[in-house]
């Protein structure tokens, strides 16, 4: 075991986890050292990516906004999840809900997203899982990829950490981009993110 400081890091997930199972290999292996995954809050109790937390015994939760009524009761439960659980660092693992400039100010530069597209193209409001391949499809880019960033209030509006390039091939479909965007760059950079930010994170700690 590493006995290096880590930082708590809360993982908010909404479907199957992928990238949540990403995370979870890299802290295994040891390419993320300086977090911990200590924590994953589902949107939906349906999600499996709630079963890959459980098979990797880290404690996870449902904050459903529709059971809480409001976005302003949706983030105060968040929040205190957070808190109970001394989380420093949040990840943004294909979490379907935008979060306030109320929530996301008390978080700067603690909140990661990946996103399945090179931003600035097909990102913003309503761009999200297949639909951001189906547009890049639809326009007839031949290069696509990934992007990690920051979290702010604008959706996907934060400053850009990482990116990779993933070629889109002649007879791809939105669900074949989908998955070779994820195993090619989303799987790679969004750990690679995760170490570099907790890292900084450590070392502003000590200063």
């Amino acid at each position: 075991m590493c006995s290096e400081k880590r930082v708590p890091t809360a993982v908010f997930v909404s479907g199957g986890g992928t990238n949540l199972q990403a995370l979870l290999d890299a802290q295994k292996s040891g390419a993320i050292r300086h977090a911990e995954i200590t924590l994953v809050i589902s949107s939906s109790p349906s999600a499996y990516a709630l079963e890959r937390a459980k098979k990797a015994g880290v404690e996870a939760v449902t904050v459903s906004r529709k059971q809480c009524g409001s976005q302003e009761a949706f983030e105060r439960k968040i929040q205190e999840e957070l808190e109970a659980h001394g989380i420093g660092l949040i990840v943004l693992a294909g979490f379907l809900c935008i979060l306030s400039a109320d929530f996301t100010k008390r978080w700067p530069e603690r909140i990661l997203n990946v996103h399945p597209a090179l931003i600035p193209s097909f990102c913003g409001k309503g761009f999200y899982g297949l639909r951001v391949h189906e547009a890049a499809l639809e326009k007839g880019v031949k290069v696509t990829g990934a992007t990690v960033h920051y979290v702010n209030e604008i959706p996907d509006g934060g400053r850009i950490l990482l990116q990779k390039a993933v070629d889109v091939l002649e007879n791809d479909t939105p669900e074949t981009l989908q998955r070779r965007v994820m195993e090619q760059a989303e799987w790679i950079l969004l750990p690679a993110a995760v170490e570099q930010v907790s890292a900084k994170i450590i070392e502003d700690d000590r200063e």
